[in-house]
């Protein structure tokens, strides 16, 4: 990934393909309007996971905290290379013109947010407005104008149209 992209001191960051072709485009697009959308994590490795879980447990944290907010090794959706943390210079992030814009803009590009306020009962972890999922345009759209979390719009219509394939498939 181009670090002109990314928190310069984060090092190296990777994405697949599909996802990071999306999120360029958005950070050019969100930079023409002097807005500056940078990655701060990407893919995470199982071992890397592991260790971010288990300093938050060492940090003295609760166990139901920890895992309100960071996905177990091997549960991530940093593993995918699909999911991105998304920070800009300051501290807040709801805060920033970044988040304003890309609130209501990442679905053009593919990406939602994945951890949706008020959604923590569907979700199952804490709100989180930085963390992006690339989900392709088709679906962001769709999951931004129902005002759904991706959980719900696999039950609602991935799920159903899954099971008719398969009802279609049976002799």
């Amino acid at each position: 990934m181009d670090p002109s992209i990314c928190v310069s001191y984060v090092g190296p960051q990777y994405l697949q393909k599909e996802a990071l072709d999306a999120f360029v485009k958005m950070h050019q697009d969100a930079k023409q309007l002097g807005l500056n959308i940078t990655v701060y994590s990407a893919y995470r490795s199982i071992e890397t996971q592991d260790l971010i879980w288990n300093n938050a447990i060492k940090s003295g944290r609760t166990l139901q905290d920890v895992d309100s907010s960071i996905a177990r090794a091997g549960h991530s959706e940093h593993h995918t290379g699909l999911s991105i943390d998304v920070i800009s210079v300051e501290n807040s992030v709801e805060e920033t013109e970044e988040f304003k814009w890309y609130s209501e803009n990442a679905h053009k590009y593919g990406f939602i947010i994945r951890y949706p306020k008020g959604k923590e009962n569907i979700t199952g972890y804490k709100y989180e407005p930085w963390h992006l999922r690339y989900v392709g345009p088709e679906i962001a759209k769709d999951v931004y104008e129902m005002g759904i979390t991706y959980d719900e719009y696999y039950v609602q219509v991935l799920q159903p149209q899954k099971n008719l394939q398969n009802i279609n498939k049976t002799p």
